[in-house]
Protein backbone atom coordinates (compact mmCIF):
# COMPACT_ATOMS: atom_id res chain seq x y z
CA UNK A 1 0.00 0.00 0.00
CA UNK A 2 1.03 3.76 -0.68
CA UNK A 3 2.30 4.89 2.76
CA UNK A 4 0.79 8.30 1.49
CA UNK A 5 -2.40 6.59 1.56
CA UNK A 6 -1.47 4.21 4.65
CA UNK A 7 -3.82 5.61 7.90
CA UNK A 8 -1.59 4.00 10.39
CA UNK A 9 1.15 5.61 8.81
CA UNK A 10 0.21 9.13 8.77
CA UNK A 11 -0.83 8.81 12.51
CA UNK A 12 2.51 7.57 13.49
CA UNK A 13 3.87 10.70 11.19
CA UNK A 14 1.54 12.50 13.45
CA UNK A 15 2.84 11.21 16.72
CA UNK A 16 6.68 12.07 16.05
CA UNK A 17 5.77 15.28 14.69
CA UNK A 18 4.06 16.21 18.12
CA UNK A 19 7.03 14.47 20.07
CA UNK A 20 9.18 16.70 18.28
CA UNK A 21 7.03 19.63 18.95
CA UNK A 22 7.19 18.77 22.50
CA UNK A 23 10.46 18.58 22.73
CA UNK A 24 11.68 21.88 21.30
CA UNK A 25 9.05 23.83 23.37
CA UNK A 26 10.48 22.34 26.33
CA UNK A 27 14.25 23.40 25.00
CA UNK A 28 12.29 26.74 24.45
CA UNK A 29 12.15 27.18 28.14
CA UNK A 30 15.81 28.40 28.37
CA UNK A 31 15.11 31.94 25.69
CA UNK A 32 12.98 30.83 23.04
CA UNK A 33 9.73 31.73 22.69
CA UNK A 34 6.31 29.72 21.60
CA UNK A 35 2.94 31.58 20.08
CA UNK A 36 0.11 29.77 19.08
CA UNK A 37 -3.31 31.60 17.33
CA UNK A 38 -5.49 29.97 16.05
CA UNK A 39 -5.97 31.52 11.87
CA UNK A 40 -9.03 29.64 10.99
CA UNK A 41 -12.30 28.46 12.41
CA UNK A 42 -14.35 27.08 10.13
CA UNK A 43 -14.64 24.46 8.30
CA UNK A 44 -12.17 22.52 10.80
CA UNK A 45 -10.08 24.97 13.70
CA UNK A 46 -6.34 25.80 12.52
CA UNK A 47 -3.51 26.54 14.71
CA UNK A 48 -0.74 27.91 14.02
CA UNK A 49 1.91 27.48 16.28
CA UNK A 50 5.15 29.19 15.91
CA UNK A 51 8.53 28.58 18.23
CA UNK A 52 11.66 30.68 18.10
CA UNK A 53 14.62 30.53 19.50
CA UNK A 54 17.06 33.51 18.75
CA UNK A 55 19.96 32.06 19.76
CA UNK A 56 19.80 29.17 17.26
CA UNK A 57 18.94 31.31 14.52
CA UNK A 58 15.96 29.03 14.10
CA UNK A 59 12.31 29.06 13.76
CA UNK A 60 9.68 26.65 12.97
CA UNK A 61 6.32 27.22 12.15
CA UNK A 62 3.92 24.06 12.38
CA UNK A 63 0.02 24.47 11.18
CA UNK A 64 -1.99 21.78 13.46
CA UNK A 65 -6.22 20.99 13.58
CA UNK A 66 -7.58 21.33 16.81
CA UNK A 67 -6.88 17.81 18.40
CA UNK A 68 -3.39 17.88 17.52
CA UNK A 69 -3.08 21.31 19.18
CA UNK A 70 -5.10 19.37 22.23
CA UNK A 71 -2.33 16.57 22.28
CA UNK A 72 0.28 18.50 22.43
CA UNK A 73 -0.77 20.77 25.33
CA UNK A 74 -1.07 17.68 27.44
CA UNK A 75 1.69 17.62 28.87
CA UNK A 76 1.62 19.68 32.33
CA UNK A 77 5.37 21.10 31.05
CA UNK A 78 4.11 21.97 27.75
CA UNK A 79 0.99 23.22 28.74
CA UNK A 80 2.57 26.10 31.57
CA UNK A 81 5.26 27.11 29.16
CA UNK A 82 3.05 27.79 26.23
CA UNK A 83 0.94 29.79 28.42
CA UNK A 84 3.60 31.91 30.31
CA UNK A 85 4.94 32.56 26.26
CA UNK A 86 1.58 33.54 25.37
CA UNK A 87 0.45 35.36 27.98
CA UNK A 88 -2.20 33.11 29.76
CA UNK A 89 -4.88 30.62 28.06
Amino acid sequence: MDPLLDPTGRDGRAQRILDSLRTEILDTASGGSVRIRRVLKSPREIYRLELEVPDLGYQRVTLLDRDALEDLLATDDVRSLVRETVGGG
